[in-house]
């Protein structure tokens, strides 16, 4: 192909001269000069008397204006990204709480699931959000209900605001969600709907604002003129291991306590058991949602894009906590029963995505892998110490949300490395690092950790102990004996989850197939496992 040969700056000077000697060029010089000319004045009078176009004056000129009232569309969409994963995380919640029940009460756990997620986001929309993270006092917020009067973006963080309300709304939805696990198998739906609006509406909310309020009493702990101002350090959970999962294990264990056990629940005391799951398969693929879901809720609670390095090392120590506790879980489970227990590694990997929830932002690499592979043992310690207690808990919500969110909040007092500070809307500030104990900084952050910990648990077991017995005074807690044995998906809902499936006669379970069998036309039952028969 021929190039064209580019001219040199003395023959662009000579093609110059010879077109300003043209008369049509030099009219066409002319407009060009002049119509630039007109557009330089133009942008020079623009700024100087229209500002609002280019929003000047949104930091000077106007006082009511300010930095938060600028929505960064990059964070937003971000934040908004990983509210969609958090939000999946429902997904992996149900399928989790559905393969560990019984096949019987499964339709129930898809019920719960469903409606508490409806219930929570009208709470939530209500006063539940007002509650948690509008300005009030060290114990509750008391602006923005029914999101009325909110500004363009939440506090300094660039995000739009109902892009901040959706993401903690799918933070709630987790926490109730968390509850409801525990509790399967006898809690009646009535029961369950009382409960959730406790759950969404107040104790989450509320007590959540103490720790990530813009004035909760332990967020602001140890400044001047708050709480213990001689500690000189705040509590920290960047995404949740106290105010999500310690929250909702312990009303969990609240629930499960009230309730009591499962009918025919034996324990391994008493020369019994764990009541077996009727579909590992389902579960075992929900715990794998939920660690894909886990990805919005560390890295997302950065709410800024812009922190590159932040996100990347949050989704990375997510990732390497769970490796390691879901193999330390197993190795410990194998230790008990000589068998490789699949129950035990899922909910191993899940411990330590919960333990790692508090200090992703400020442990290294090696220091989540360390927590992450406690927060196995954790697990396992905490499912048996609950079945030496007669506790009945099916799928292990107490261990893994409970007792890891406890280790993992306690965790940054350790492992914090001393290199990182804190998240912003356009780049990390790490002016003030945590350093925790094994770095070097001493017990300052592990006070402030345990105290804020011990706080929070406590006054959520307590609360949730009341609320639990309230119900359950007035006869709605738990469903009758009757509805129990025969299956709540029967006697609650009125269809099973599996009818195509022979399990029980007619897809009836174990009850009702148990009352026929003395009929001289009954078909002989043969007992599949403590929970189901087949004919």
């Amino acid at each position: 192909m021929h190039m064209k040969k580019r001219l040199t700056l003395s023959q662009k000077i000579k093609r110059l001269s010879g077109r300003l000697r043209d008369r049509e060029w030099r009219r066409y010089g002319w407009l060009l000069l002049i119509g630039k000319g007109i557009g330089v004045a133009l942008l020079i009078a623009g700024v100087a008397f229209l500002p609002d176009l280019i929003g000047s004056n949104a930091f000077a000129a106007d006082g009511d204006v300010k930095a938060n009232d600028i929505v960064n569309p990059i964070n937003t969409v971000w934040t908004l990204l990983a509210a969609f994963l958090v939000f999946g995380m429902q997904v992996g919640f149900t399928m989790l709480e559905a393969g560990f029940c019984r096949s019987r009460e499964t339709v129930n756990v898809l019920m719960e699931c469903i409606v508490d997620t409806c219930l929570c986001g009208v709470l939530f929309f209500a006063f539940g959000f007002a509650f948690m993270f509008s300005h009030g006092n060290g114990l509750i917020g008391y602006h923005w209900f029914f999101l009325q009067g909110a500004p363009a973006t939440y506090e300094t963080t660039g995000v739009a605001f109902l892009a901040f309300w959706l993401f903690q709304f799918a933070f709630a939805d987790t926490c109730s969600t968390i509850t409801s696990g525990a509790m399967i198998g006898r809690t009646s739906f009535v029961g369950d709907l009382l409960y959730s609006v406790a759950v969404s509406g107040f104790i989450y909310p509320i007590v959540g604002h103490w720790a990530w309020g813009p004035d909760g009493f332990l967020a602001t702990m140890g400044s001047d003129g708050k709480l213990l101002p001689s500690l000189g350090m705040g509590f920290h959970d960047f995404a949740g291991s106290t105010v999500v999962h310690t929250i909702g294990g312990f009303i969990a264990l609240a629930g499960a306590i009230a309730l009591g056990p499962r009918l025919g629940r034996k324990f391994k005391r008493d020369g019994g058991g764990p009541m077996l799951p009727h579909d590992l398969t389902i579960a075992a693929v929900g715990g794998l949602i939920l660690w894909f879901g886990w990805y919005g809720f560390n890295p997302g609670s950065t709410l800024s894009a812009m922190d590159f390095e932040g996100i990347g090392r949050v989704a990375a120590n997510t990732t390497l906590a769970a490796c390691a506790a879901g193999l330390t879980a197993l190795a410990y489970a194998y230790v008990l029963s000589k068998k490789w227990d699949v129950s035990f590694t899922v909910n191993g990997f899940l411990a330590g995505l919960v333990a790692i929830t508090c200090p992703c932002y400020w442990v290294s690499p090696v220091g989540a892998v360390l927590l992450g592979g406690v927060a196995g043992i954790v697990v396992v310690v905490g499912v048996e110490f609950l079945e030496w207690l007669r506790i009945d808990d099916p799928i292990g919500a107490v261990p893994v949300h409970g007792f890891a969110g406890i280790w993992g909040t306690l965790s940054l007092g350790l492992f914090a490395c001393g290199r990182f500070g804190a998240t912003g809307p356009i780049t990390a500030d790490n002016s003030a690092p945590l350093t925790g104990l094994f770095y070097g900084g001493g017990l300052t952050v592990l006070k402030a950790q345990a105290i804020g910990s011990f706080t929070i648990t406590i006054a959520t077991f307590a609360v949730s102990l009341a609320v639990m017995y309230a119900i359950k005074s007035v006869g709605l807690l738990r469903v009758s004996n009757e509805g129990e044995t025969h299956g709540l998906d029967l006697h609650e809902h009125g269809i099973p989850a599996y009818p195509e499936y022979l399990i029980s006669p007619g897809a009836r379970p174990t009850g009702m197939a148990l009352e026929e069998a003395a009929s001289p036309k009954a078909l002989p039952v043969v007992q599949l496992s403590t929970s189901e028969t087949v004919t």
